[in-house]
Order: C-alpha cells, then sequence, then structure tokens
C-alpha cells in the first residue's frame, strides 16, 4: 500500500515537474500560441465548411482556412502597422525639433479660458504653466517614440516578429487540421467531470469569441470613424489617434472619448467652433453609440459579464499581459465565474 502511494505521488510529481517545464519552454511565444488558438476557434466555422465542401480533405480545407486568416489578418494588420510606423515616427520628429510645439497649443489653451476657470486654476496652484507644459511635452514625445519603436520593430520584420509570426501560422494550420482530435484528448486526459471540461471549453470559446470578435470589431468601428474624422478637420497624426481610439475602445465605459474628448474641447477652446462641435457631434452621436449599440450584441450575449468586470479584468489583463492582456483578462474572470458556478451548484446538490 506504502509502496503504491509513493509511486503515485512520484508520478503526479513527475507530471507537474514536466508540465511546468513545457510551459516554461513555450512562454517566449505564449503571444504566438494564443493567437493561434485565437484564430482557430473564429475561423473554425469556415473550416469546417470546406471540410465538407472537399469531402472531408483536411488538409486542403486547413490549407484555404490558413491563407483566409492571412488575406484577412495577416495582410491587413501589417500595412497598417507599417503606416502606423511612418506616422509616429513623424510625429516623434517633429516634436523632437520643436516643428510641432505642444507648450504653445497648451499656452492657447490656457488663454482661452474663462476668468472664472483661470481663478480657479491659480487658487489650486496650477497658474503657472511651466511644469505642465514640459510634463505634456514629455508625456507626447515618449507616447509617440513608443508607437514609433513598437511599430517599427513589427514593421521592418525583426528576426523575433517574424519568427513569433511563423510559429503563429504553422500552429494555426494543425490547429485547423487536428483540433477536434486535440480537444478529445484534453477531455480524456482532464481530471475533472466531462461535463466541466465541456463546460470550460465552452466558456473558453465563447469568450474568445466575445472579446475577440465583438471588441475588435467595436475598436475597428471607432478608430477608423474617430481617425477619419481627424483626417477631415486636419489634427495632425490621424491614423496615430485613431488607432489610439480604437485600442482604448477596448475599455468599456472609458474608451474612445479619452481621445475625441479634449481634441473636441480643445478645437472650442481654441476658438475653432466649427470643427470642435462638429467633431463633438460625430463623437457623441457616432462613435459612442457605434458602443452603445454594438458591444451588448457582440459581448455581452456571449460574455455575460458585468460591466464593471469587463473593465477591471481588461485593464489588469493588459498591465500583466500587454495588448494581449485584452484578451486574457476577461478570459481570466468568465472561467473564475464559471468554475465558482459550477463549484457552487455541486455544494447545492450535496
Amino acid at each position: 500500500m506504502r509502496k503504491t502511494t509513493t509511486e503515485g505521488v512520484s508520478f503526479i510529481t513527475a507530471v507537474v515537474l514536466v508540465t511546468v517545464a513545457f510551459l516554461w519552454l513555450l512562454l517566449p511565444y505564449y503571444g504566438a500560441i494564443l493567437w493561434a488558438v485565437i484564430l482557430a476557434i473564429l475561423f473554425r466555422p469556415l473550416y469546417r465548411r470546406l471540410f465538407h465542401r472537399f469531402g472531408g480533405r483536411a488538409n486542403l480545407a486547413a490549407g484555404l482556412s490558413l491563407l483566409a486568416c492571412i488575406c484577412i489578418v495577416v495582410i491587413p494588420g501589417s500595412i497598417v502597422l507599417g503606416s502606423l510606423a511612418q506616422e509616429a515616427t513623424s510625429l516623434y520628429q517633429r516634436i523632437d525639433t520643436r516643428e510641432f510645439d505642444v507648450s504653445s497649443i497648451l499656452q492657447q489653451v490656457y488663454d482661452a479660458l474663462p476668468t472664472f476657470v483661470v481663478h480657479g486654476l491659480q487658487s489650486l496652484g496650477i497658474g503657472d504653466l511651466s511644469e505642465i507644459q514640459s510634463s505634456l511635452t514629455s508625456f507626447m514625445g515618449q507616447l509617440a517614440q513608443a508607437f514609433a519603436a513598437r511599430a517599427v520593430i513589427i514593421g521592418q520584420g525583426t528576426l523575433q516578429f517574424v519568427v513569433s509570426l511563423g510559429v503563429m501560422l504553422y500552429l494555426l494550420f494543425f490547429l485547423f487540421r487536428d483540433g477536434h482530435s486535440l480537444a478529445l484528448a484534453i477531455r480524456r486526459a482532464s481530471p475533472l467531470k466531462d461535463r466541466y471540461t465541456d463546460q470550460i471549453f465552452a466558456k473558453f470559446a465563447s469568450v474568445v469569441r466575445a472579446t475577440v470578435k465583438g471588441n475588435v470589431i467595436i475598436a475597428i468601428i471607432q478608430g477608423t470613424i474617430g481617425g477619419v474624422m481627424f483626417w477631415l478637420i486636419g489634427i495632425e497624426a490621424a491614423l496615430l489617434w485613431g488607432v489610439l481610439m480604437a485600442l482604448l475602445s477596448l475599455l468599456p465605459a472609458v474608451g474612445a472619448a479619452l481621445v475625441w474628448g479634449p481634441v473636441a474641447a480643445f478645437l472650442l477652446l481654441s476658438g475653432e467652433y466649427g470643427k470642435g462641435l462638429a467633431l463633438l457631434a460625430v463623437g457623441t452621436l457616432v462613435i459612442s453609440m457605434v458602443d452603445n449599440l454594438l458591444r451588448p450584441q457582440l459581448v455581452g450575449k456571449d460574455l455575460r459579464l458585468p460591466d464593471y468586470v469587463i473593465l477591471i479584468s481588461t485593464v489588469g489583463g493588459i498591465s500583466l499581459f500587454g495588448i494581449n492582456g485584452f484578451v486574457i483578462g476577461p478570459l481570466i474572470a468568465a472561467l473564475f465565474v464559471a468554475v465558482w458556478s459550477l463549484f457552487s451548484d455541486d455544494q447545492t446538490i450535496y
């Protein structure tokens, strides 16, 4: 009996250690693996249709599905990143050479403020703009430099990016072709009950579809509308601000208004009432309405988490995992709720 117990504990220990070592080995490319899994889930319906269309030829269906992912996701994304790299680099150079003077813009806004607002700022000890101007200029320069550095790294096709992209596409092909059998193997190996494993798998897939399909569609729409509007009214680096609005729109209840709101206020305070009112109208009636109308349909239906949980988990995920966190954060939150719901149901039964 003792020998059997020792052997069992030793085997479980070996399984845990080998699993941890394998996960550690995959850690440098966790982003590539994550997006391969995400794309496999999102494009799975296409693979199934192609699989049946071509009489069960899995390799052909997987290859065509992979080609569709490249055409729909990879190529457009690379084009946008290349353009973003050029625009961010140009903006950073203009800020660095004082051609784009943030200080003068801030002074112009300050001069346009009503007298009671100026007195209120002075009473708070922020009547002197020198420190604010210096901090804002430094922040703008760092922001543009960070965008430029990130975008240039991807746009120039560094070795790390090329390898990660290759890993993602290579794995994606096999996830298309062998995804069903892989899921069955995981289900058999899982120490949980079959119904628990099935529900966790279903929740994982629904969260991925909700966060990526829903949030990305909303982000693209809002960023595109905002960027085009900025370009129409002559705002510098419209593409850069459009991308920033798209990224911020991933945060529910906050969103793109953090960009277009201050710009609209600056235009109004600067006396450019036509442009300011136009941007305010588009931001309020179009950009915000896109979020209010589409998010409950594309995200809320599948995710079924309160807005505050989505917001906190998204912000926490981004702070820990970078841009991948907008998927990982809500995914962890949704799985947390799903697992505890199963646990609560079992406790009620017993």
